[in-house]
């Protein structure tokens, strides 16, 4: 229960960081408003996402 509730905090704590840095650091960036940097902001976590999946499953394999 312990191990699960401080996965929890850290969670909310990366969440709330993350809030934060968009916010307030967010607006200073200037990136242009287009559909290719619109692509790449929507389809990036997923490729993230997809990689970790697959570098894990292939770890998983091999064992």
């Amino acid at each position: 229960m312990q191990n699960q509730l401080g996965f929890v905090l850290k969670l909310l704590l990366l969440s709330a960081l993350l809030s934060v840095l968009i916010k307030y650091a967010g607006p200073s960036l200037s990136i242009p408003a287009t559909a290719t940097n619109a692509l790449i902001i929507v389809l990036l976590p997923i490729a993230i996402m997809a990689i970790a999946l697959l570098w894990r499953f292939q770890a998983q394999k091999q064992n």
